[in-house]
């Protein structure tokens, strides 16, 4: 099972930036023990929703042709709680890619106004300089995801290209 932090794209534009949002519903578990009689989103879940989006937009713009894993996260803050009912926007752009890392800036929006950062580092591991090997198969965007993906491309708003 693939748990996905973001329900859909707003915005795709390979290479440069993506924005996903995500509905926090109290129709989600973890939400009913984080907190009880007050829930909140987890900030590490808001952490791995901006990972994702941004993850996917580093693949993505190497056309998934490498195994793209988070390697750091160089700064994650919050200014306030999300709560069941809000809508989260994860708007993550690309700062610098290379042969073998990504960096990417993120800010976590709520109703038009930032209350998160989240800057983040991926390694391509097929290029990684330790003498490590990994699998052939492509372990992170497997056909699993690919299929997702493109429901994603199918579902999206009209303008987006994916």
């Amino acid at each position: 099972m693939r748990w996905i932090w973001f329900d859909r794209f707003e915005e795709f534009e390979t290479g440069k930036r993506a924005v996903a949002v995500k509905n926090v519903t109290l129709a989600e578990d973890h939400l009913h023990d984080h907190f009880p009689d007050y829930p909140v989103m987890p900030a590490s879940l808001m952490i791995e929703g901006m990972a994702q989006t941004a993850g996917i937009l580093v693949g993505q713009a190497r056309n998934f042709e490498e195994k793209v894993i988070l390697a750091k996260v160089k700064l994650a803050e919050f200014d306030r709680l999300v709560r069941p009912g809000d809508t989260l926007r994860y708007v993550a752009e690309i700062e610098q890619i290379s042969e073998s890392a990504a960096t990417t800036r993120g800010v976590v929006m709520l109703e038009g106004e930032p209350i998160g950062r989240v800057d983040l580092v991926f390694s391509h591991i097929d290029q990684n300089m330790s003498g490590l090997e990994f699998p052939e198969h492509n372990f992170v965007f497997t056909d699993e995801f690919m299929r997702l993906f493109e429901s994603y491309r199918h579902n999206s708003p009209q303008g987006i290209k994916l």
